[in-house]
């Protein structure tokens, strides 16, 4: 049975949530840190790759009429840094890691931001 329009739209909300509370953690877990402290810090290291394969997991349970919406989200990069990071589960590639953090991050938390404050509950995107 296809799902109601206003079903999407508050899965898609509650989606952009999740990608947006990842992204806080992950900025948040590395906050005066620069890439050698986090690739020393194991347990650190792990939690942000689990937070940023979330904003993966995430962004592939959003419907496309609101990836379209919503500017300044790299979707494709988004989806391919999770599937790197879900598939090779052997190795970490750190220094991608903390490329997504310095580079990819901070426009991510802007763009959802943006998007869930302008987004009243249950109402598509303008």
């Amino acid at each position: 049975m296809p799902r109601k329009p206003a079903d999407v739209l508050r899965e898609d909300r509650i989606r952009l949530t999740h990608m947006l509370q990842a992204a806080q953690r992950v900025e948040r877990y590395c906050t005066g840190l620069d890439r050698a402290a986090l690739e020393a810090d194991e347990m650190r290291l792990l939690a942000v790759v689990k937070s940023i394969e979330v904003i993966g997991e995430a962004s592939t349970k959003v419907s496309d009429a609101t990836c379209n919406r919503v500017m300044g989200v790299d979707w494709r990069g988004v989806r391919r840094m999770r599937n790197r990071l879900i598939h090779g589960y052997d190795t970490i590639d750190a220094a991608r890691v903390w490329d997504a953090v310095e580079i990819d991050v901070p426009p991510l938390i802007a763009a959802l931001s943006t998007a869930l404050a302008s987004w009243p509950p249950d109402q598509p995107l303008a």
